[in-house]
């Protein structure tokens, strides 16, 4: 794994920044913090030198990691960094906010983020495994957005406390998805479609019926009413990425590479229609 910056906070919130790999040991870790604070032999050695837990965000008991099997020691309670303290129910920043300004900075956050992918990572994530993929960071922090969009509305309804929030909240989020829409960012709008379907979400009968029903969002014919609507909008805009690699899944295991010796020539043209379309989406900048 290669090598990334980390940092090892100490009980004053203080921290100091070493440079290690996501494989690296309990043992490792703690021989660079000890290198980067200059600890000498003396200090090291003794038992309760230093030792690496792991916080709580509840602010509840450290779990001790040892670097061996010696007893493990006690430690006293931390108190938890200030950004790792639970929100409270009901008190987020998009109960305040206005629907356009979260509808408008959730596209162009992901209008970056799609900007940034090159076309052949659609490709070599389809085509090679997890294992044998090359250079597919970007769409790979594309879709992990696309699940976080997800379990953030589902997540910022379950917290608020009362029945009249959550109906509030609710109407909201339909009016940032609605506002996604008209801004071409069918991502975000899909993306909040569907954390609304999410069967935690579905039961709350009761916020629904404040609002005067539920949300259906069932794909027929393969999404056939979404590609029509692509269908008439022109670039910018942003597709709901999922869609495009299951397309492009179906192009690559339907049918082979090649056949008897000799390329799948059909099949090649397929795949680069759907590259080309890709790069039509942005082929103006987004205003």
């Amino acid at each position: 794994s290669p090598p990334v910056f980390c940092r090892v906070y100490m009980p004053d919130h203080s921290y100091v920044t070493i440079r290690s790999r996501l494989s690296a040991s309990v043992q490792d870790i703690l021989a660079s913090v000890t290198e980067k604070l200059q600890y000498s032999e003396e200090q090291s050695a003794r038992e309760d030198a230093l030792i690496l837990v792991t916080m709580a965000s509840s602010g509840g008991p450290p779990r001790v990691q040892p670097p061996s099997r010696q007893p493990r020691p006690c430690v006293p309670l931390q108190v938890p960094l200030p950004e790792e303290i639970q929100v409270v129910p009901g008190d987020t920043e998009i109960h305040r906010a206005e629907p356009e300004d979260i509808a408008n900075h959730l596209t162009a956050f992901h209008w970056e983020l799609f900007r940034c992918i090159h076309e052949l990572e659609f490709v070599d994530y389809v085509f090679h495994g997890e294992r044998g993929r090359r250079e597919t960071a970007n769409l790979e922090l594309l879709l992990q957005r696309c699940s976080e969009v997800q379990h953030w509305v589902g997540t910022e309804l379950l917290l608020c406390d009362s029945l009249g929030k959550r109906s509030h909240l609710l109407k909201k989020l339909i009016k940032i998805a609605a506002i996604c829409k008209q801004n071409q960012d069918m991502l975000s709008f899909y993306a909040i479609v569907i954390g609304l379907n999410n069967a935690a979400i579905s039961r709350l009968r009761l916020t629904w019926e404040v609002r005067g029903g539920g949300v259906s969002w069932t794909p027929p014919r393969n999404h056939k009413t979404y590609r029509v609507v692509l269908a008439k909008m022109k670039p910018p805009l942003i597709p709901f990425v999922p869609l495009i690699l299951k397309d492009l899944t179906f192009l690559h295991e339907g049918s082979k590479t090649l056949l008897d010796g000799l390329v799948n020539v059909e099949k090649l043209h397929g795949i680069a229609e759907k590259v080309r379309t890709i790069r039509k989406y942005r082929s103006r900048p987004l205003c």
